[in-house]
């Protein structure tokens, strides 16, 4: 049973960082693909950023390129999502999410799997 565990969430000040962590069990198969997601109160759920298990590939949208940078310890079996120059427009509860294909991509729907989410606020 996949089960996806976020952590790393809370208040930080504009400019500032976090670093989210998806700690990940029960996988049946090494070739998951790992993302980032939120969702802000009365928007849609959006792509953050992914990496591939087929191939490494990383994706990041636009809105977070050069802020942040996903990352993977393989020995904990955890996926990082290092935040800096955090923005107001930032805050969102994220959430982690494993795609059984394993080739991920920032669309919310061919995700297989979902953590619970942990809440950022960025906000002075």
């Amino acid at each position: 049973q996949v089960q996806l565990v976020e952590s790393g969430g809370g208040l930080v000040q504009p400019g500032g960082s976090l670093r989210l962590s998806c700690a990940a069990s029960g996988f049946t198969s090494a070739y998951y693909a790992i993302g980032w997601f939120r969702q802000a109160p009365g928007k849609e759920r959006e792509g953050v950023s992914c990496e591939s298990y087929s191939d490494g590939t990383i994706y990041y949208a636009d809105s977070v390129k050069g802020r942040f940078t996903i990352s993977r310890d393989n020995a904990k079996n955890t996926v990082y999502l290092q935040m800096n120059s955090l923005k107001p427009e930032d805050t969102a509860v994220y959430y982690c999410a494993a795609d059984s294909t394993g080739w991920g991509s920032l669309r919310a729907d061919e995700y297989d799997h979902w953590g619970q989410g942990t809440q950022v606020t960025v906000s002075s």
